[in-house]
């Protein structure tokens, strides 16, 4: 049987793509207009446009199958190897040596293949050991006494012939697989994988929960903070990467609805926790850095602010500076976002607040208002990014 490829349209973030009017049918253009607009400028054929279509991405570098005949894939305007480390950062990969021959890659798609390949296969190595169990409290009315015997209800309805217990059950049924399954059904869906290469082995490994578990939507968040113990510890990097998968999957779809899902990297999430991710690694121990803390503002709690990241000394708590990452080119910094960093450093009580880009400004900013120094620096991701962190670190002054 001969297998049609769908056509895949690249394009590169926020680089404007103008295409013949027949090159992409009218349906498709609807789609992305109306259900992937935050992630696609789309201006459809007109005499603004001199016929043609004029596709921009909105800082969002994946893809997206919006038909079996038409994908379409969003290139990043960094280089793919610097994506790929921000990603190791961001996603905690980088400690369980996941990436080792990875960086190679020519496409992002390239990259969630082999990702997906090594999650499915780690699946596959779980279930060969044998997958983890654990007991769950159940609740049945059974012809004999298991557990303990609901007496209460025995004595209310006497006429019973089935005994109401309570007991434990030793099952696979858990979240801890149930997080596998559902990752694996939603790469199955992206459209990425292909027969040749990593989709036999994802269907294998996701063959192999879906008999011993209940495939139901997962949020990314369940995938983080979680307890581990000997029993189950190998289960840490799989769910790391299914966060990895998650986060970047399209809606939550109803099981059984077919349609295949996108997978998509919002570059100003990635970039802003990228920069934490490294900082918190290379900070020297005196100081601590949380992100997206929330501060409430004024009496009932019902306003706040979610400041990115804030940086504060250990040993008296006191806030050294606030800092607020920006994936935008637009050669200044914004007012309104200087107004918004002089707010979140009077709520914190600092009188440094830093604005982080990843490209120099051509017209950088360094002004004290109201007794609160706002500055514009740079985590570059254009060369290597250890360097570009070490500057960065520099920069900071906070030593």
């Amino acid at each position: 049987m001969t297998v049609i490829r769908p056509e895949t349209i690249k394009l590169t973030e926020y680089q404007p793509t103008l295409f013949a009017h027949g090159a992409i049918p009218s349906g498709v253009g609807e789609i992305l207009w109306r259900d992937y607009s935050p992630q696609i400028a789309v201006e459809f054929p007109s005499p603004k446009t001199e016929g043609q279509w004029r596709l921009t991405p909105q800082g969002w570098v994946g893809h997206i199958p919006v038909t079996s005949e038409f994908h379409f894939a969003f290139q990043p305007k960094v280089a793919l190897g610097n994506l790929f480390r921000m990603l190791e950062y961001a996603y905690d990969l980088e400690s369980f040596r996941f990436l080792d021959g990875l960086i190679d890659c020519q496409s992002l798609e390239e990259f969630y293949e082999r990702l997906a390949n090594i999650l499915a296969k780690r699946v596959l190595d779980r279930g060969r050991k044998g997958f983890y169990r654990a007991y769950v409290p159940e609740t049945a009315q059974l012809p004999y006494v298991r557990g303990r015997l609901d007496v209460q209800q025995a004595i209310q309805s006497p006429q019973q012939i089935k005994l109401q217990c309570h007991y434990q059950q030793h099952t696979a049924d858990v979240e801890e697989n149930q997080i596998l399954a559902w990752t694996l059904l939603v790469i199955a869906r992206s459209g990425i994988c292909r027969e040749e290469r990593a989709l036999p082995t994802v269907r294998r490994a996701y063959q192999a929960l879906q008999r011993l578990v209940t495939v139901q939507p997962h949020s990314p968040t369940v995938c983080v903070n979680r307890l581990y113990t000997r029993l189950n510890d190998d289960y840490r990097p799989m769910h790391s990467l299914c966060r990895f998968f998650l986060e970047q999957s399209g809606p939550g779809h109803r099981l059984g609805d077919h349609t295949m899902l996108p997978f998509l990297v919002d570059m100003a999430r990635l970039y802003e926790r990228f920069v934490a991710k490294w900082l918190k690694a290379h900070l020297p121990p005196e100081l601590h850095l949380e992100t997206q803390e929330r501060v409430n503002i004024g009496e009932t709690g019902s306003l706040y602010f979610d400041i990115d990241l804030v940086l504060s000394e250990v040993d008296t708590g006191l806030t050294r500076c606030v800092l607020d990452t920006k994936y935008k080119d637009s050669g200044k910094s914004a007012p309104d976002d200087i107004h918004q960093m002089i707010s979140y450093a009077h709520t914190k009580g600092c009188s440094e607040a830093i604005l982080v880009y990843p490209t120099p400004l051509k017209q950088p900013f360094d002004e004290t208002i109201r007794g609160i120094r706002v500055r514009s620096l740079t985590f570059s991701l254009d060369d290597d990014l250890e360097q570009a962190g070490r500057a960065f670190l520099q920069s900071l002054n906070i030593k």
